[in-house]
């Protein structure tokens, strides 16, 4: 059985760079977020400490503001929302299809890490 997410360390790790690198984040119902400062007293139900915002109160009960929330987790933008960002970026779904064609195999993690590197790589710049 697949994991009910594609998000590893690695994946995480890059997350964090890319908030590091200036990623903007306006959390909601849905998003996936890494607790990587371990702020959250309860148990995560995902490996390494990975959250899905079901109820944006509950974590607002957590950490009292929206701002403290940014600013202590890290978001995990699934594969849609990632591709999202590309476009916000204005990174041409050409750079995408040649960097995905350069790759060996498909997975849901290495499609997802691809999309991670392009937006970093653009938010450095």
């Amino acid at each position: 059985m697949p994991p009910s997410h594609p998000f590893d360390e690695s994946l995480c790790a890059l997350a964090a760079d890319m908030k590091a690198a200036g990623l903007v984040w306006a959390p909601k119902v849905g998003d996936f977020v890494w607790d990587n400062g371990k702020g959250i007293g309860y148990p995560s139900p995902f490996p390494h400490r990975i959250y899905f915002i079901l109820n944006i109160n509950r974590f607002l009960d957590i950490f009292q503001t929206i701002e403290t929330m940014i600013d202590q987790l890290v978001w995990l933008p699934a594969w849609h929302q990632a591709r999202a960002v590309c476009s916000d970026l204005k990174i041409d779904d050409h750079v995408l299809k040649e960097t995905f064609c350069s790759q060996n195999g498909f997975t849901a993690e290495n499609d997802l890490r691809i999309i991670y590197d392009i937006i970093l790589s653009r938010l450095r710049i």
